[in-house]
């Protein structure tokens, strides 16, 4: 069986041998290849040129056997696109070119044709999908409206998102406004992918956790449905939402075929709340890549052991691998896992 029908099966849950492999930020600082590339090129650089892009891309696959290549790109393009433009601070973190902070700014962001301001990732995709041909998957992402709002409104990286949280309590209809903007040019950027070849696409809540119980449907979930009820085909979508496991039953409603769970939840049990169809990616943590290889296998082993038989898992880890991961631990990962469906039992 090919990868790319594998990876497709899988996010169907009729998957019938080891779960597909791939990783957060698969590409990126853990690697030397890329450490060397970046010392020529800036990181946004990188994002928007197609050729660089594609080349950062292909990287682990290069390392690693995985089944898909993540394409190289940031969900802040998505704000950049609408005319917000950012950078990264100097000690660390997204700094946007200015804050949301009034009804004029938020009437300002251009939603309308934001997707053609985002060529360079079709263009990325589409190399990539050359390259790959058939022999493995393609994913594509975006981040949710609600986090994307939380760098918009706050203007970067902030502490818990006060500002955030203000305006959508203190005015929910120009909250609602924004979340409107922000879906509309997401919808077409899903669909952009979807023509340039990817196979499936994760959108990240990463700032799920801070919307209130009874304000997470209204705030985040109810977005995240208009694009995938909105987006014109039938890609599929997972959603990787960072909660903790009594926050998780609040996904149960959504419209995406799958979720991909922080490290800190239960796999096993998290699919007593999500049964088939859904796929359940993850969720090993990305601390075990900066380990040893031993550790690793089994760690892996124990997390398959606690999943075999599952036809929608893919192997993944709980958040994204961290520049001081090791190569050794990411390849015992991969070997344990691709020689998962041949051991007895």
């Amino acid at each position: 069986m090919k990868s790319r029908e594998r990876l497709q099966k899988a996010l169907a849950c009729k998957n019938d041998g080891r779960p597909p492999v791939w990783l957060m930020r698969q590409a990126g600082r853990y690697l030397p290849e890329y450490r060397a590339l970046k010392e020529k090129h800036s990181f946004l650089e990188m994002v928007k040129t197609p050729d660089l892009a594609v080349e950062v891309s292909l990287q682990p696959l290069k390392r690693f056997e995985l089944d898909a290549a993540i394409v190289f790109s940031d969900i802040l393009v998505i704000p950049e696109a609408m005319g917000q433009p950012y950078h990264f601070r100097a000690q660390g973190g997204i700094e946007m070119g200015f804050a949301l902070s009034s009804e004029a700014c938020i009437n300002k962001l251009s939603e309308q044709g934001a997707s053609e301001r985002l060529a360079y990732v079709a263009s990325a995709l589409t190399l990539l999908r050359s390259e790959l041909g058939d022999t493995k998957g393609l994913l594509g992402f975006c981040g949710s409206p609600w986090t994307l709002g939380c760098y918009m409104i706050d203007g970067g990286s902030a502490d818990g998102f006060p500002k955030t949280l203000a305006l959508a309590k203190e005015q929910p209809l120009l909250f609602a406004r924004l979340m409107e903007k922000i879906t509309s040019a997401l919808v077409e950027y899903v669909d952009m992918q979807s023509a340039a070849g990817i196979d499936a696409l994760q959108i990240f809540d990463s700032w799920h956790s801070l919307c209130p119980v009874d304000k997470t449907y209204e705030w985040t979930t109810r977005w995240i449905d208009q694009i995938v009820q909105s987006r014109s085909s039938d890609i599929p979508i997972v959603l990787y939402a960072k909660a903790p496991q009594e926050r998780i039953r609040l996904l149960t409603g959504s419209k995406v075929q799958g979720f991909s769970l922080d490290h800190t939840i239960d796999l096993s049990k998290a699919r007593k709340t999500f049964p088939s169809p859904f796929v359940l990616q993850g969720n090993l943590p990305p601390s075990l890549m900066e380990s040893s290889p031993p550790l690793v296998e089994k760690e892996t082993r124990k997390l398959l052991d606690s999943m075999d038989g599952d036809p929608g898992h893919v192997l993944n880890l709980g958040h994204g691998i961290r520049p001081q991961g090791k190569i050794e631990c990411v390849q015992a990962m991969v070997e344990t896992a691709r020689g998962f469906a041949k051991l007895p039992g």
